[in-house]
């Protein structure tokens, strides 16, 4: 169990276990003004309760295709004080609807689009896009989200090129977080928010490190997430 400051998360039966890319997904997408949100790929349901906790208002959906991920899901709600205003639903993405439009979808796709499958299936599902692929990810977005709605998704900064392409003409990019994960290296991982609009202004950039160079958390980090960890 992971327990963070106003809620605890079980995963044993999640594919996909807590980690640092829903923490950061969670902590960083802008949904203060948003009433409602999807968000696809749900896993334990962390992201969905992180948003929760920062807007006291907007009802919030969380869908996952693995039925191990949504019962996690569905429990972990239950002992948060949310849960009024959070559902959890088994589907694939490709086959939901509804007629009212999110004006937000935050999202940890898989992404391992190559690379050798895992010997788990649930695994495999979760970090595969034979289950996901970009091109779906963006076309769902575009079908689910209102006029002017947002999508924000975290991927591997190798991957995020690749995302952009799927998305240019359907989704404009409004603001892009390269993440590091210690001083002095690489980007890693990449935060990104695009908006369903016809042109929106030149993205605002920015660069997030996680530890120092002597391995302690940085302040950036600590600030963005210091509603959520009980300790650094």
């Amino acid at each position: 169990m992971f327990r963070f400051k106003c809620f605890d998360v079980r995963d044993e039966r999640s594919a996909m276990k807590v980690g640092t890319d829903g923490v950061l997904l969670g902590a960083w997408a802008d949904v203060a003004a948003d009433c409602h949100i999807l968000d696809i790929g749900t896993g334990s349901g962390i992201i969905a309760m992180m948003v929760a906790q920062r807007n006291h208002e907007a009802q919030i959906i969380g869908i996952d295709i693995d039925a191990g991920a949504t019962e996690d899901a569905r429990e972990n709600v239950q002992r948060t004080p949310w849960r009024e205003r959070i559902m959890i639903v088994q589907s694939d993405i490709a086959l939901f609807d509804r007629s009212e439009k999110f004006d937000h979808i935050v999202s940890n796709p898989p992404y391992f689009n190559s690379s050798l499958h895992s010997p788990s299936a649930e695994r495999t599902v979760a970090r595969h896009t034979a289950s996901l692929d970009f091109a779906q990810l963006v076309r769902s977005a575009c079908r689910l989200l209102r006029k002017g709605g947002r999508l924000s998704v975290i991927l591997p900064t190798s991957e995020a090129w690749r995302f952009r392409f799927e998305a240019f003409g359907h989704l404009h990019l409004r603001r892009l977080t390269d993440v590091v994960t210690k001083e002095g290296g690489s980007p890693q991982r990449t935060l990104m928010e695009f908006q369903l609009t016809e042109s929106t202004p030149m993205p605002r950039c920015s660069t997030l490190t996680i530890h120092n160079a002597d391995g302690s958390y940085s302040e950036d980090y600590q600030h963005l997430t210091n509603d959520f960890y009980l300790k650094f």
